[in-house]
Parts: C-alpha cells; structure tokens; sequence
C-alpha cells in the first residue's frame, strides 16, 4: 500500500495577510502589458443610390445658396433701413402733418361754436397725455407696442388668416399693423405731398394707403429705420399727433377740444376709450355722426385695458357706466349754416383754402340762436302736418347788420349742405311793399294820403293789358296807404309805385340792399322779383336804424392764431343814407299797424311794438314774414325747395307765428323798448282822391309839383 499523503501539501490555511516586504527586499511592480487592440475590420461600404446622392446634393446647394441670399437679403435690407434712417427728420418736424390749416369760429363772447379745415390743437407727447389715453391706444391699436421691433409677425400672420377666411385677398381687409407701420403710413414714408403728382389730397393719401405687396415691404423697412431713429415714446407721440380722428381733428388735442372740450392731458378714461375708439374708422364712429355708436365702441376699448391690465375690473364697470359724452360746442356739432355762411363771406385763402391756423370772431348769438332753432322746431311739431316736406329759414340780426342767428333750413345741426337763409332766391311777393311806401315817403308822402282800391289796369308795351289783384279778390275803395299797406292791398301799391315812378323804387330798394334782378314791370311793387331771407331781413334792418343801408355781416375780424393783431375787420354794417330820418319813422309807425291791427296780428307778443310785414307769392310757393322790435330784426321764409304751393299757408300765418316764437324767446329778459316810430300830423281827407290808371294820386299832386319846383329852384327836394 502507498502513502497517500506523499506529494501533497499539508493542511494549512492560506496566508491571509502576506507578508510585508522590506523596501530592501521589494521587487518592482511588473509591469503588465497592454492589451493588444483589435484591429477593425472595414466592412466594405454600400454606395447610395444615385436619386439619394443627387438629393443630398440639391439640398447642399439650396442651402449655400439659401444662407448666401439670406447673408444678401440682410445687407440690403440693412442698407435699406439704414438709408430710410438718414432720410427721417427730428421728430418734432414730424408732429404736425396737415396739408390744410384750421378755421376756429368764436361767437360773440368770445366761446368757440364752431370748427374748420384740418383741426389742430396743439402738440402732445405720449408723456403728456393723459396716462388713460396712451393706455387706450395702445390696448386698441398695438398691445405688444413697447416689445416688438416695429413689426409683429404674429399680427400678421392672424391679419392674414382672417382675411383669407372672410374671403378675400391676404393684403385686403385687416393688416396686421403695429403702431410705428400705421405712423410710418402717416407719414407717407417720407413722401411729401406734390400738386404736381397728385391733382388733390385726396388723391395723395389715397396713394399713401395703398395695400400692395411692394408698398407693404417698403412700409415694413421704413418702420424699422424709425425704431432705429426714434424712441418708443417718440413714435406713439407722433401717432397721437397725426392720427386722424374724425370731425376734422388732426391729434389727440384737436379731437379731445372737439368733442369734449378739455385739453388731451385732462381726459377721463371713459373719454381716452372713446378717442382711441376713433382710430378704427374716425369717420363712421365720430361721436358728433352716432354718439351712441361711438360710446360702444368705448365700452368695448374699456374692456380690453381691462384684460391687459390697464384698469381693474371695478374701473372698467364704472367708466362702461358713465360713458363720455359730447361737449355743448361738439353737441351743435359744425356751428351749422351760419357758420357755412361765415366761411364763404370771408377771403377764400383765410376759409377755405387756408394754410393756415384762422381764428374768426363773428356776431353769432349762441343763446338766439338756440331760440330760433327751438322755435321752428316747435312750430313744425305742433302747427305742420306730419310727414310735410316744407321747408323754412330764419334770420335774426341787430339794426346794424350784425347776424345773431341763421338757421337755413329744419335740419339744424348739419354742415355744408343748402343754405336757404342765404341761397335760395326766392319771389317776394307783399313783403316787398314796404319800399314802395318807402320811396313815396322820402319824397313827401303821408302816410294818411289816400288812394282808391278799385279794378286797375294798365298796357304793357310787348304785353298787353295787366290787370293786377288783391288777394281777396275785393276791392276797399277810398283807403289811406297805412291802411293799404296795413291789408296788404296790391292795386294801391301799384298806384303808388306808378305814381312816384319804378325806377325810384327800383333804386329805393336796391340800396336797401335787393339788388338780385328787381323785375322791370309794374308787378315790381307785388314783390315778383327774387330775393333771399339774408337780404330781406338787411333791407328791413335798413329802416329800423333810420333808413340807412345795412350789409349784413357774421365776420367781426379774423386773425392768424398766436396773433394779437386782426388781419381783417368787419366787412358789413350801417352804410349811407337811403331815406330820411322821419320818413324811416313813418314807415315804421305804418308797418306796426300792420302787425297790431292787419294780416300780421299772429306775431304779436308780450306788449311789445312790432313793425313787420307778411308776403304769399302767386300760387303761395313762398310765405313770407319780417318785422322787428326796437332790438332785433327777424325774418322768415317758408315754401317748399321745388317749388310746390304751400297748402293754407300765407306769410301772416305760419311764418308769422315762427316769427313770434323766435322773437319771444330771443326777448327773454330784454327790457321792453319802444320802437322808433312817428305818427303822422292828421289830415283832413280830401274831395277826391284815387288817380286815374298812370296819373298821380290828386292829394299829393300839389306836394309833388312844389317839391318838383324846389329841386328846379335849387332847394331840397327832401323834408
């Protein structure tokens, strides 16, 4: 048996720790050595196909060229911008861009009624605004204003989605603009306006708001040099200044002292909302056009400052509950007709075609104005027929000419339309005859001289025979010419016109100031020629001062604003003499009776002395009456604008009774005054009055002769 044990190593564990080395006795680390690196093996590479390959190289291609254009696009466009920048001025040279300078009317204290031309009230800047209307334009128009470059892509892009789906081209309809496009297309892009390239304005600005793709592009890079150039401040000051804002204002200041007339500084957010409103169609929303549309329009601006955290929601509820509203002035909207009127009395180049910045004093009376409007307005609800296409005017002036109120027609609050007062030439008829007795008293009539009523005819070379008639187709006889006038009798007017002879009266009454085509016949003391209301209420202003002329007149001076000196003055007033002192007297005392005891007893009120006269043209397509007290001059006409015969309708009734609603509202609180009037002495009636057809009333023969052989004689033919 062997030894199982030989050759084998004992049972001893393993040495857990080993033995530490002495430095003396250590071996250096063996170095073990580097794995070998596998070597790769390239697989062969499989080729691409030919359509792969020609793909990846069209796209190489497309973006160096892609990234070259783009590197070209941005120079020019920089370039482009940077030559815009060189070109845009200071930017207060940019503040007021008006083609046309403003006409401001004041009336006769001073107040302004009414507004002209392009109206600018002043420079503003976003800083001195009021915060509320800078908040509001900006929530309106460009919410993200203060943090994009000049353009909005997002605006854009939604501008044109909106446009495509309302069906219509990308570029029509909505635009996508930020403020600083809208003032760059204010601007015009830099384009002056040039009488040479545009026939007008309007023209020009149409040209500057054309929407194609090349005016679009120019716009956007303009708008860039003006981020550039400008402050954000400084673009929406411009804005606020040249932004137009209906009512014929340029401007946040002109609109706000058009509309509610307070600087821009002072307005409330109700009345920024409405102003910012106005910047979508300033036309069409324009408080003065649809105050109620207009205040809609707010209410919707209030509620987006509300959502861009502009005003709280408490603030919002409050100013959508008490909305803006018009000023007294922007309520009588344009100063209406007589402002019209004005407009066209005074030089073209100051009115209408100014350049410049006008301020016109005229003689309007604000509160007699109220009145004569109230009062037609009163008579046409109360005394007319529903439905009625009748038309009427009124004129209220002082003895000298001065207008103090002018309404030309039942539209009152309107601009720029028919001027009755001061258009329409319409035939007399019997208001015409106060200067038939007129002539015949300068001469040396009385007013109790007596003429004959009676069928009357005369031949007419070229004519034949004219028989003229009275209204009431009677016949009174044996009458004094108070009385003849005082009933309006058309035989005895026209005895007396033949008897002192046409041509006087012609010359009479023109320098009374009817000048328009008197008629040359004998129906010229029945009114047949044509006249307007302005003229007729002058002629009898003419009498009530005396008998001198009166031109009529609403300019008092005009001046350039800033300046303390008129360029011009009054072009109207009391002119020369036309009859005397108490022939002027004695017609007036006949021309009350006329009121106080013949055809205009309707327009009698509170007591007063009223001289006056009706007039109804043939057929009654004209209805006449003027008068005056000691303090103003009325006169009215009523008819329709074709011509059609009034139906009832003769100057002592309804015209009448527009005349005594005027007039007792325009005497509110003005003492009463008597009129300046002298009765005649009294006369005994003489045998035989009433002259054969073209013969000389016998009572007056002998005073004719003797004033005849005084003007012979060298002496005055005038008492």
């Amino acid at each position: 048996m062997s030894d199982s044990k030989r050759g084998k190593r004992p049972l001893v564990a393993d040495r857990r720790y080993p033995k530490r080395k002495t430095t003396a006795t250590a071996k250096k680390p063996v170095k073990k050595p580097a794995p070998k690196r596998r070597k790769t093996v390239r697989r062969p590479r499989k080729k691409d196909n030919i359509l792969v390959r020609l793909m990846k190289w069209l796209m190489r291609g497309i973006w160096a060229i892609f990234w070259r254009a783009g590197l070209v696009a941005v120079l020019l466009l920089g370039l482009a911008v940077g030559y815009y920048w060189t070109t845009l001025p200071d930017v207060n040279a940019l503040l007021d861009g008006r083609a046309r300078g403003s006409v401001t009317l004041k009336d006769r204290d001073g107040a302004t009624f009414a507004w002209r031309g392009d109206q600018f009230g002043g420079v503003v800047t976003a800083e001195t605004v009021s915060p509320a209307l800078r908040d509001a334009v900006v929530a309106t128009e460009d919410r993200r204003f203060f943090r994009h470059f000049g353009l909005s892509p997002r605006g854009i892009a939604s501008a044109v989605r909106i446009n495509l789906s309302e069906g219509r081209g990308p570029l029509d309809g909505h635009g996508g603009s930020t403020i600083t496009q809208q003032t760059a297309k204010l601007l015009c892009l830099g384009v002056e306006f040039d009488p040479t390239q545009w026939k007008t304005e309007a023209d020009y600005v149409a040209d500057c708001r054309r929407g194609s793709l090349q005016r679009k592009a120019k716009e956007a890079i303009y708008a860039l040099a003006m981020e550039v150039k400008y402050s954000k401040n400084e673009i929406l000051s411009i804005y606020l200044n040249r932004a137009y804002m209906g009512g014929g204002a340029y401007g946040a200041e002109a609109a706000a002292q058009r509309f509610f007339g307070k600087p821009a500084a002072l307005t409330t957010p109700a009345e920024a909302a409405m102003l910012a409103g106005l910047l979508t169609a300033p036309s069409t929303l324009s408080p003065t056009a649809d105050l109620e549309r207009s205040q809609n329009r707010a209410a919707t601006v209030l509620r987006l400052m509300g959502e861009q955290g502009y005003l709280s929601e408490t603030e919002v509820a409050r100013w959508q509950n008490e909305p803006a509203d018009l000023s007294p002035a922007a309520r009588r909207k344009a100063g209406g007709y007589f402002a019209d009127w004005v407009m066209v009395s005074g030089p073209e180049f100051f009115t209408r075609n100014t350049t410049e910045d006008v301020i016109i004093n005229t003689t309007l009376d604000q509160r007699i104005q109220r009145a004569a409007e109230d009062a037609l307005t009163y008579i046409f609800e109360n005394k007319v027929r529903e439905g009625s296409k009748a038309q009427a005017a009124i004129v209220v002036m002082s003895a000298d000419g001065a207008v103090r109120a002018m309404v030309g027609g039942r539209e009152n609050r309107v601009a720029g339309v028919f001027n009755r007062a001061i258009q329409a030439k319409r035939q007399t008829g019997s208001a015409f005859k106060p200067f038939v007795y007129a002539a015949a008293l300068d001469l040396g009539y009385s007013p109790l001289d007596m003429v004959v009523d009676e069928p009357y005819c005369l031949t007419i070379p070229g004519s034949g025979e004219w028989c003229p008639r009275n209204y009431t187709n009677t016949y009174s006889g044996q009458v004094t010419l108070t009385e003849a006038l005082k009933q309006s009798l058309n035989i005895p007017a026209v005895k007396v016109s033949e008897a002192v002879g046409r041509d006087l009266v012609r010359e009479v009454a023109a320098q009374f100031g009817i000048r328009d085509d008197l008629a040359d016949g004998p129906a010229l003391a029945l009114g047949a020629s044509e006249s307007t209301l302005l003229d007729m209420t002058g002629a009898y202003a003419g009498i009530l001062n005396g008998g001198s002329s009166v031109t009529p007149y609403g300019l008092v001076d005009l001046r350039l604003q800033g300046d303390s000196e008129a360029l011009m003055g009054t072009a109207g007033g009391i002119g020369e003499r036309v009859i005397q002192d108490d022939a002027a007297a004695q017609l007036i005392w006949m021309m009350e009776k006329v009121v106080s005891e013949g055809t205009g007893q309707r327009a009698q009120f509170e007591g007063r002395q009223i001289a006056g006269k009706t007039g109804t043209t043939q057929a009654a397509r004209d209805a006449w009456f003027v008068g005056f007290t000691a303090d103003y001059v009325a006169g009215v006409w009523m008819g329709y604008d074709d011509n059609t015969p009034l139906s009832g309708v003769t100057g002592g009734g309804l015209p009448a009774e527009i005349f005594r609603e005027t007039m007792v509202r325009v005497h509110e609180g003005v003492p009463i005054k008597p009129l300046p009037m002298l009765a005649p002495k009294s006369a005994p009636v003489p045998q035989q009055t009433g002259p054969a057809p073209g013969e000389m009333p016998r009572t007056t023969e002998g005073l004719i002769e003797k004033l005849l052989r005084d003007i012979l004689g060298g002496g005055s033919a005038r008492n």
